[in-house]
């Protein structure tokens, strides 16, 4: 029989909550999208209203865009305060996950620590895949968590042919989701500052974790560029990024967990 991991009620209530966050998100979207191709719509082009979705944008429309039908005043009102209101319930969710974390079995909180050293990752993300995938060590190699996340290439094979093609998406696709969004800080050169900085001070992480982070910048960087001087889509090579990051996230946790729990790692 094959082993499979059954999440305990921490796990499964703190994966829960990223979930609600992440459908928050999907909901802010689309919201934005209904109030942005509406005044695209009516020609309400800002000229010096900033970047979309900054709170100088939002501004501007509550200040600027009006119209002297009611049903069109009424409709701009209504796509805004869904705006306004996604943004709160996001605001709500994410200070919900800082408690949850707080809160959290010592296990599952310093794990969720420890991956923060890497860059991209924060403590959304870290909770994500803490509660997504459990105990990291239960992998015996990174290459199985690897393939378990489905950012794998499929292989159609026949005698001596081998052939590969997209990868599996057999996995976890909140998993993978969360993986590639932090893939894509690694297209800028590495170094340690700004929020990365601020994390690894604030949590006070150790010199192993802070080293498997330092070596993640430097080898996903070189891969990230050596893919695209290849002619790959930058698409492409945020997966294969993904992919690797898993590795190093795997590492993390591994030398985390037999730090935190000794007798577990005997």
């Amino acid at each position: 029989m094959t082993p499979v991991w059954v999440p305990d009620a921490n796990h499964e209530a703190l994966r829960d909550l990223v979930r609600a966050r992440e459908a928050a998100k999907k909901d802010q979207l689309r919201h934005r999208h209904r109030l942005g191709k509406f005044l695209l719509r009516h020609g309400k082009r800002p000229t010096d209203a900033g970047q979309a979705w900054t709170q100088k944008y939002l501004n501007w429309i509550r200040i600027h865009v009006h119209f002297e039908q009611p049903a069109l005043e009424a409709t701009v009102k209504h796509y805004r305060e869904e705006v306004d209101h996604i943004a709160e319930r996001i605001a709500q969710l994410e200070q919900a996950i800082d408690e949850a974390v707080k809160q959290a079995p010592a296990e599952i909180r310093v794990v969720i620590e420890a991956l923060q050293a890497l860059r991209g990752v924060a403590q959304t993300t870290a909770a994500t895949v803490v509660a997504e995938l459990g105990s990291l060590s239960r992998f015996a190699h990174p290459a199985q968590l690897m393939g378990y996340s489905g950012l794998v290439s499929s292989e159609h094979t026949s005698g001596n042919r081998v052939q590969r093609g997209a990868i599996t998406k057999s996995g976890n696709a909140h998993l993978r989701r969360v993986l590639v969004e932090a893939a894509w800080t690694y297209r800028h050169q590495p170094n340690v500052q700004g929020r990365v900085l601020r994390r690894q001070k604030s949590l006070a992480l150790s010199e192993e974790a802070t080293r498997i982070a330092w070596k993640a910048q430097q080898r996903l960087y070189k891969r990230f560029t050596a893919l695209t001087a290849r002619g790959k889509e930058h698409n492409v090579a945020a997966i294969a990024i993904a992919r690797e990051l898993l590795g190093f996230m795997w590492a993390i946790a591994v030398h985390t967990e037999s730090q935190s729990n000794p007798a577990q790692a005997a």
